[in-house]
């Protein structure tokens, strides 16, 4: 038996990650955390916790085998704004996180998601060592969040996990999911309307569905080779086109492409396909669910 602590319980990829968890390692002890006063999927070992305050952060039991730090906050455009929020819930959580895994003196490891944004694109896959390249707050919160795991472990040992993901899609709980681009499109085309693209839709994009990505979060926590490294998150390759073409001849509408606003174009980051040959060398191939089967459930 493992015991695990989740970190914003509340979230997205947490709501999924628990469900997995909890249907395929009933074993496993789980202690969940939130800003929230409750944990929406009911019963559990919840605590609120404001992870931007170092007291509050002493209430998280850190004497585990595993730490799930899934708080935070994405955005683009919306970052040059409010850096204040994003700086905050991105860096300032993951740093008093590590203050306190510290004081506890845990053993435990850290996994922690970051993005695509930190890469520059290009039109090949990328592998994890491939040229950076930050044109957002959040793209530089994750990549400093990132570089703060490989810190406190060179001086301290902090153990961690960092697994960049691409674009989930998909979730196993109907009222858990998030306005990414493929809920994007599916929000306007199950609506009747033609769904939107940016100049010709071509850039390109790795998809992973939910389930997959939360088996590969917990075949990652659990394997010793994964420790104290990076890893590109495995998928299919798809173009923007091809996504929302697929949505919308599932809903009989169409596609339309408009121009780049100034900003968006600005801050988009080109193609990003991962490479993610190193994790599946080490975990096995964990993309079960194809988009295309997906969309036609």
């Amino acid at each position: 038996m493992k015991k695990v602590t989740i970190l914003g319980a509340n979230g997205y990829i947490a709501r999924n990650l628990i469900y997995v968890l909890k249907r395929d390692h009933p074993d496993y002890e789980l202690f969940l955390y939130g800003r929230e006063e409750r944990y929406l999927d009911g019963e559990g070992n919840y605590t609120t916790v404001d992870m931007k305050d170092k007291e509050s952060t002493k209430k998280i039991n850190l004497n585990v085998d595993i730490i799930y730090m899934l708080v935070g906050r994405t955005g683009s455009a919306n970052g040059f704004d409010e850096y204040d929020s994003f700086i905050d819930t991105n860096e300032r959580t993951l740093l008093n996180l590590l203050v306190e895994y510290r004081r506890q003196g845990s053993k435990a490891r850290i996994i922690y998601p970051s993005t695509r944004l930190v890469y520059k694109g290009k039109h090949s896959p990328q592998k994890e060592d491939a040229e950076k390249e930050f044109k957002t707050i959040y793209a530089i919160n994750k990549y400093a969040c990132e570089q703060y795991l490989e810190q406190f472990h060179r001086v301290y040992g902090v153990q961690y996990t960092i697994l960049r993901v691409c674009i989930p899609y998909g979730t196993l709980i109907p009222e858990a999911s998030s306005y990414g681009t493929a809920e994007f499109m599916l929000a306007k085309a199950t609506k009747g309307e033609n769904i939107s693209l940016y100049g010709d839709g071509s850039v390109r994009r790795t998809l992973t569905y939910m389930e997959d990505l939360c088996i590969t979060m917990i075949e990652a926590a659990i394997s010793d080779e994964c420790a104290n490294d990076v890893f590109n998150v495995g998928g299919e390759d798809y173009s923007l086109k091809e996504m929302a073409e697929l949505i919308a001849k599932k809903n009989g509408v169409g596609v339309d492409f408009v121009a780049w606003p100034d900003v968006a174009l600005k801050i988009e980051s080109g193609d990003t396909v991962f490479d993610s040959a190193k994790l599946s060398g080490v975990i096995g191939n964990t993309t079960k669910t194809l988009f295309a089967e997906w969309i036609n459930r």
